[in-house]
């Protein structure tokens, strides 16, 4: 039987890898996005328009069971903690973490209509790893995966519920960390695997936690990093 799952966020980057991959296993993907509606979401999907962090979004109606459903909106604005201001942190927290919220809230009783659904969130490798600039996102970040855990416990056996969290990855949002083959190697040599990580690399994690495959997983947060959360060296 078909599996339906719905991605917020994913007409680039991981968010779309997850759709193009869900299509070859001929689910119904749905697509939820400011820009939906613009020609940007993947083939073969059945795509929205959404703003998440509106103050009360316009979800559409999915009448179907919801088997998964993953979360991918996020934010990359490095700057030193003095320079943060109040508006900083609340995009952060409005982008990563409350239009999770509303999501979730939105969509959780169809997800309980399915029986064994999955939901995936996106953390971050800086949650864990102390790193320069990251006081917003990681905070952001932080309380993904307080919702994760907690909501793992709440929802279970019903519904399980776990979280990615990527280090460094080549998509469009990381492109002004990105766009100098200096920085490119920089990046790449601070992970013991000496390389940035691919969308794809991300995505089949994410594929992994949704789908029946991870079928005794919950409450996890899984470190897709290069190793750099749990690997140190020898120089």
């Amino acid at each position: 039987m078909s599996k339906t799952y719905v991605l917020v966020g994913a007409t680039s980057g991981i968010g779309r890898q997850v759709a193009a991959r869900l299509v070859e296993q001929e689910a119904a993907v749905h697509v939820l996005s400011r820009h939906a509606d613009q020609g940007a979401a993947p083939p073969g999907v059945m795509a929205a328009s959404c703003d998440v962090i509106a103050e009360e979004p316009v979800f559409p109606e999915i009448e179907t069971p919801i088997d998964g459903l993953a979360y991918f909106p996020g934010t990359i604005k490095l700057r030193p903690f003095h320079l943060l201001r109040r508006r900083d942190f609340l995009y952060d927290l409005e982008v990563n973490y409350l239009g999770a919220v509303k999501t979730l809230q939105r969509y959780l009783p169809q997800m309980k209509k399915s029986g064994r659904a999955s939901i995936v969130l996106m953390s971050t490798v800086a949650v864990q790893v102390g790193l320069p600039f990251h006081a917003s996102i990681a905070a952001a970040k932080g309380a993904i995966e307080g919702l994760t855990r907690a909501l793992a416990a709440e929802l279970a056996p019903t519904i399980r519920v776990n979280a990615i969290a990527p280090s460094l990855t080549d998509t469009p949002l990381a492109q002004s960390l990105l766009n100098q083959p200096a920085k490119r190697e920089a990046a790449a040599k601070r992970h013991p695997l000496q390389r940035i990580g691919e969308a794809d690399d991300i995505a089949a994690a994410v594929c992994f936690l949704l789908t029946e495959q991870s079928s005794w997983i919950t409450g996890q947060v899984l470190s897709v990093d290069g190793g750099l959360s749990r690997i140190r060296l020898l120089s």
